[in-house]
């Protein structure tokens, strides 16, 4: 005689949640399976991933290791100010870095391209904005993506010959990125005003000096110990970096007072009010891990992101190559008074290198701020952060998030990951009036486009085969 049914049966549902909740429904227990096709099911690319994950494997790991090993441990410097002219010598005069992958000057969207004109009238190769606009439209003024010279800008940035740069050092490499030039109508934010030229100019001739002096006085700047403080006090060090700006004015505050005198008073001015001011430094220590995690061959490690408001790009480390694709509009937005969806251009800026180094959306479940773009919800926060998460291959050892149990925050996203589970890296980050040159509308959360990163992985198949 056969033993009678069970009076109860529990369910373990794999796929389609519908199931599940038709089961719940009926009041019987339920586990469900968060499973999907490997890469949507495209033969090609479920093929890639199986000797990526095979054949590969153990190569890949072996260099994926050494990869988040030196993301992790490098200690970044900024050890003093240079400028764009002394890091690329070899760009002909009247060339502007500008920020994200190659771009034409009619394909850049409306900020970038008066950012441009902002940067060409500093420089003093034009009048006004205009003049610079018809310089640029012959290409009578070059341009060069800043990453291909070790530096990283902000949203719509773009920068002449003259321009200063923060050095930043860690034991291997070294890179670069400009001083803040602030909130408000600043060219960063797609101004070609007279108000964002003399910041532009202040930038140059006034704070640069400044911090050159307060450096010599306080010796190298340990930028990401301040970052993992930030953290702690609720900084993404991406959206948010009011504590960082204040920790760094703490620690800059007896050098100023020391050096005295009419400039040193005007930065001082100049740095209490502008809360973004340790953007840049935080991109350009996390720009110096990523040059060197970029020197290992055979990783499935993303090692650069950048944006230039019409196409996204993805770099891996060991490789030179940038897959892109177009850049995407920023959703789940909190937007100015009077502003909303239609007026917000795309996504822009190399600042996504953050995410890269743990900061960003790695860090956003311990950053009200962040919660405040996805609806006010700490949860939701939580779960930006643990999709980053579940694309990653590590965790940080240095940037700890006490909601969660300080557990580190995620680092290295893993191609293999992303392009399997159909997930991309979320990018917390500002979001510019598309059109209007007025500046900042509202900042959000952009969606990394998924076909870049599929680019990336078939390249990295192809390589590994051949090698």
């Amino acid at each position: 005689m056969t033993n009678p049914l069970p009076a109860q049966v529990g369910v373990v549902n794999v796929g389609l949640p519908l199931f599940a909740g038709a089961v719940a429904e009926q009041g019987a227990p339920v586990i469900s399976v968060d499973w999907r096709v490997p890469a949507g099911g495209q033969p090609a690319m479920v093929a890639a991933l199986g000797r990526l994950y095979g054949a590969a494997a153990q190569r890949i790991e072996t260099a994926n290791a050494e990869v988040i090993r030196r993301l992790d441990t490098a200690v970044p410097l900024i050890t003093g100010i240079t400028t764009v002219a002394a890091v690329a010598p070899e760009l002909p005069g009247r060339t502007l870095l500008h920020c994200g992958p190659v771009i034409a000057y009619p394909d850049a969207p409306d900020p970038l391209r008066r950012s441009m004109q902002a940067a060409a009238v500093a420089e003093g190769w034009a009048a006004g904005p205009a003049e610079a606009d018809e310089l640029l439209r012959r290409a009578e003024i070059g341009l060069s993506p800043a990453n291909a010279h070790r530096v990283v800008v902000p949203m719509a940035t773009a920068l002449g010959p003259t321009a200063p740069l923060y050095v930043a050092e860690n034991e291997a490499a070294t890179a670069f990125a400009p001083i803040s030039q602030g909130p408000g109508e600043v060219a960063w934010f797609g101004c070609a005003t007279e108000a964002s030229i003399a910041r532009l100019v202040f930038l140059r001739e006034v704070a640069a000096p400044v911090i050159g002096a307060v450096l010599d006085r306080s010796g190298p700047l340990d930028v990401l110990a301040i970052a993992a403080q930030a953290v702690a006090m609720g900084d993404d060090v991406h959206v948010r970096t009011q504590a960082a700006t204040n920790l760094l004015i703490r620690e800059w505050l007896p050098h100023l007072t020391a050096i005295g005198g009419e400039q040193a008073t005007a930065f001082a001015r100049f740095l209490s009010a502008n809360h973004l001011f340790f953007l840049t430094m935080a991109m350009a220590a996390a720009r110096s891990l990523t040059e060197w995690a970029a020197q290992v061959p055979g990783s499935s490690i993303v090692t650069g992101m950048a944006r230039n408001g019409t196409t996204f790009g993805v770099r891996l480390a060991g490789a030179g190559q940038w897959f892109t694709a177009e850049a995407p509009e920023v959703g789940h937005a909190l937007y100015h008074p009077g502003r909303g969806p239609d007026d917000g251009a795309r996504d822009i800026g190399d600042s996504a290198v953050l995410e890269l180094s743990g900061l960003g959306a790695a860090a956003a479940a311990g950053s009200p701020a962040v919660a405040q773009l996805l609806g006010g919800s700490m949860r939701d926060a939580a779960d930006l952060t643990q999709r980053l998460a579940a694309v990653c291959a590590g965790r940080s050892s240095r940037f700890k998030i006490p909601v969660l149990g300080n557990i580190g925050t995620p680092l290295g996203v893993d191609v293999r990951k992303v392009v399997e589970l159909g997930s991309t890296p979320a990018v917390t980050t500002g979001i510019l009036h598309r059109s209007a040159g007025t500046g900042q509308v509202g900042a959000g959360v952009a969606e990394a486009p998924l076909a870049c990163f599929a680019e990336a992985l078939a390249d990295l198949d192809r390589r590994l085969a051949t090698d």
